[in-house]
């Protein structure tokens, strides 16, 4: 049965290397544009590819346990892959987005062309994410993590214009600068401990505290530094507001709903599942990264709200939101890190209806502004209100399911022995909220509400075509419902948050 684990890698890697030999080909033949006129054949690879790799993915989530070993870097040191409970909470919610972002792209990608190329990339990215979830230990995760930056700049890089070249530079200069500090670390770290499997609640045992020493503690902030590179924490954040306007929005729905949080798990990985929260309370680091957190929290609502070029703005937001995520797990309480575990799959769900929908003004209309939007609900009033319930949810206002990974972070931060953060932590959080009101509720107010003749055309369609409409329906539906019925999600999250503070083992503390 362990052999199942690889079944998703092959059929996204198989897939997505077919599409991208395919473009390429299509690219030096003269007749390229008369291939153009029939690209289903593509399409109903890259959609049948990425559905299989979806269910391969589901059944191997529910049903198989055990590990495959890749190869052996060193002989002691494992490539190997496993589905802990951490591990299928990601791939889920990878699987989910990747789904609906691949039906949304469908329709998309024709008014940005170079269909083949970007369904390639796609289905390759697919595959990385997956076996960055299914890491078993830091090395294998670290290799996929590179993989993951590799994979997805072509995805910023797509139009091929000068501003997505430099952008992509950019978010691929990030992604490696932080990576360095993640590698610097993990090399510590192989220094000191016997084993960099991960274990709930930390691996490491005594052999630290004989050990450890002065550049030990160093090299742990770094490396997590290092990671919330790619999560956009201040100050290595400005790729985020660069790369999301250039991208395709299906690219930006993906970094802004998946890429990031990847930099998240490796965060949990190492706070959580190497080092363990014992060792980790009350140390200098925690307040260094609680502070990060909420600063980047703060700026990032307040850059939003100045902002005025719609997917910038929602970049901006980007970069708050997932540090709402960061501070959860930087307050080290079972509460803050089952808040960040929820806050992790609905704002993933939330951000990608958010950026889909910009993709449908800018498909339908060609606006990039916010203040291009006035009058934009009387002729797409589905569109709208799908944004008006991804708008409130990232509010975090009852009965959606922003409101519930809020009212956890809010209460982990209480329940914490964080010092001034306690109280800190959720007065910036409510400060945010209210910020947010402000930069994403008045598009709803002005599209509904506000009649300028000049900004929606007669002659354009009512609504989107289905294969756009119909993914933001069903995010819709997800952001209402979880909220509603949240029973499943946050027993999951529980007994999983639960998980990595039960195990306590003789850590040493980290002063």
């Amino acid at each position: 049965m362990n052999i199942f684990l690889l079944a998703p890698i092959f059929i996204s890697f198989l897939a997505g290397l077919a599409l991208l030999v395919w473009s390429f080909r299509e690219k030096r033949t003269p007749s390229s544009h008369k291939t153009e006129a029939k690209p289903w054949p593509a399409r109903t690879l890259f959609l049948s590819a990425l559905s299989l790799s979806a269910l391969c993915t589901v059944f191997c989530s529910l049903k198989v346990t055990g590990s495959v070993v890749l190869f052996h870097l060193f002989s002691k040191l494992p490539i190997a892959l496993s589905l802990d409970s951490l591990g299928r909470f990601f791939v889920l919610t990878v699987t989910l987005i990747w789904v609906v972002v691949g039906f949304y792209s469908i329709t998309y990608l024709t008014r940005e062309g170079e269909e083949k190329r970007f369904f390639g990339f796609f289905l390759l990215l697919y595959g990385v994410l997956y076996c960055l979830g299914c890491s078993q230990n830091l090395v294998t995760m670290y290799l996929f993590y590179e993989l993951m930056s590799l994979t997805s700049f072509p995805l910023v890089l797509h139009n091929g214009s000068r501003e997505a070249i430099m952008a992509s530079l950019k978010y691929l200069f990030y992604s490696m600068c932080g990576a360095y500090m993640g590698l610097f670390g993990i090399f510590v770290l192989y220094h000191t401990l016997p084993d960099l499997s991960f274990v709930a609640g930390g691996s490491a045992s005594q052999a630290l505290l004989s050990q450890g020493d002065g550049l030990l503690p160093v090299a742990i902030l770094i490396m997590l530094l290092g990671f919330s590179v790619k999560a956009g924490m201040f100050p290595l954040h400005a790729w985020l507001p660069t790369a999301h306007p250039v991208a395709p929005s299906p690219a930006s729905a993906a970094l802004s709903g998946i890429i990031v949080k990847c930099g998240v798990l490796a965060i949990i990985r190492v706070m959580y599942y190497i080092i363990g929260p014992s060792a980790l309370q009350g140390s200098f680091l925690l307040t260094v990264l609680q502070s990060l957190s909420l600063i980047t929290v703060f700026m990032g609502s307040l850059l939003a709200f100045r902002e005025k070029v719609f997917k910038k703005r929602l970049a901006y937001s980007t970069v708050s939101q997932v540090s709402y995520i960061l501070f959860g797990l930087f307050i080290v309480t079972p509460q803050g890190v089952q808040g960040a575990l929820l806050h992790l799959l609905f704002h993933a769900i939330v951000k990608c209806g958010l950026f889909l929908t910009a993709g449908v003004f800018l498909y339908s209309f060609g606006y990039t502004r916010v203040d291009q939007l006035q009058g934009v609900g009387k002729k797409m009033p589905v569109t709208l209100w799908c944004y008006t319930f991804f708008a409130l949810a990232l509010v975090g206002i009852p009965p959606t399911c922003g409101f519930l990974s809020k009212w956890y972070l809010a209460q982990g931060a209480f329940a914490s022995t964080a010092g001034v953060f306690r109280f800190l932590g959720p007065v910036i959080l409510l400060v945010s909220a209210l910020l947010t009101a402000g930069y994403l509720l008045p598009i709803t107010m002005d599209g509904f509400f506000v009649t300028k003749e000049t900004t929606v055309h007669a002659d354009k369609p009512c609504e989107p075509s289905l294969w756009m409409l119909i993914p933001l329906l069903i995010l819709a539906l997800l952001t209402l419902g979880l909220g509603l019925f949240p029973n499943a999600i946050l027993s999951f999250t529980q007994s999983l948050s639960d998980s990595l503070f039960q195990t306590v083992s003789t850590l040493f503390i980290i002063r």
